[in-house]
């Protein structure tokens, strides 16, 4: 397989992945259609990071040293788990609160880079991320890379990953998607509360193995 199409089946592999459901599209959707479209691109640029940290750590054999250290993936997974559970039990909480106007809304320097960071602990808390990374890189990739081969993986995740949750963002944030969740709002965030939950005590139930 010649380098430009390795790196085409990557890409293709990974914007898959990327697009499938799960709770980071989930939390920016929320944040599109429940804060403001600034707080969910902050968002988008947080899953990017987190996408990309993972495939850096999967290049430089992060997954290897795991699987030789099983106590540490172990208590990596009970910690994500952790969080994810405790994202599902503040969103329960505050299903029954208001939804800001777009006014309130407008999100200062802080609050978007709260968002960011809440969006990479997110992707951060996923341990399947690196799995998935893991996975494809070691089927795909020969041993040895060139320098702008890795160069080219890492933007190619960053970029796609970014742009598609970058387009969910946008996309839940115009008015229509905004109305339509402020009419159901605490039936739709306890349902959002509940998925993320289920995906964390699952996590919590598989690390008993």
């Amino acid at each position: 397989m010649n380098d430009l199409l390795l790196l085409a089946t990557i890409a293709f592999a990974h914007l898959l992945a990327a697009m499938s459901p799960g709770p980071s599209f989930v939390l920016v959707v929320r944040n599109a259609v429940a804060v403001s479209r600034a707080d969910a691109v902050a968002s988008a640029f947080g899953m990017g990071a987190g996408a990309t940290f993972y495939a850096a750590a999967a290049l430089l054999g992060l997954k290897a040293a795991l699987d030789q250290l099983p106590a540490l993936f172990l208590a990596f997974k009970i910690a994500g788990a952790l969080f994810l559970i405790w994202i599902a039990v503040q969103i329960f909480r505050h299903a029954r609160d208001p939804l800001p106007s777009v006014e309130a809304s407008t999100t200062g320097a802080r609050g978007l880079w709260r968002s960011f960071l809440f969006a990479l602990w997110t992707q951060l808390s996923n341990p399947k991320c690196i799995l998935f990374f893991a996975s494809i890189f070691i089927a795909l990739l020969p041993a040895n890379m060139p320098a702008w081969m890795i160069s080219a993986i890492l933007a190619i995740v960053f970029v796609q990953e970014t742009a598609w949750y970058g387009l969910v963002a946008l996309g839940f944030s115009l008015p229509k998607p905004r109305a339509l969740y402020a009419r159901a709002k605490t039936t739709i965030d306890r349902a959002v509360g509940g998925f993320i939950g289920a995906i964390g005590v699952k996590l919590l139930w598989d690390a008993r193995g």
